[in-house]
């Protein structure tokens, strides 16, 4: 999970509350600053973390994230709706 503040992640690496990280994106090859905010438990030779950007990076996971103020009931908000696609009928069983 990412946003523009940080993310949740798995990592083979030992960390610690606190300690500071560099994250690196390996398709743009930029790095931020990071801070180690939770450490869990993962699975066998990892830990879930939790990190926090020091300065917000809202362009660092290339992603585009939807504004603050936006909402499902905004006018911006596009509603989708796919039709069925309905099946052939030489495919029916008989």
């Amino acid at each position: 999970m990412v946003n523009a503040h940080g993310a949740l992640m798995v990592l083979a690496e030992t960390v610690s509350l606190g300690q500071l990280l560099t994250v690196r994106n390996v398709h743009s090859h930029q790095e931020v600053p990071c801070e180690v905010v939770g450490v869990g438990p993962g699975q066998a030779d990892s830990s879930e973390i939790g990190i926090e950007f020091l300065k917000p990076a809202p362009f660092f996971w290339r992603i585009a994230f939807p504004p603050e103020n936006w909402s499902p009931r905004s006018p911006e908000a596009k509603h989708i709706t796919i039709a069925p696609t309905p099946f052939p009928k030489d495919r029916l069983s008989k």
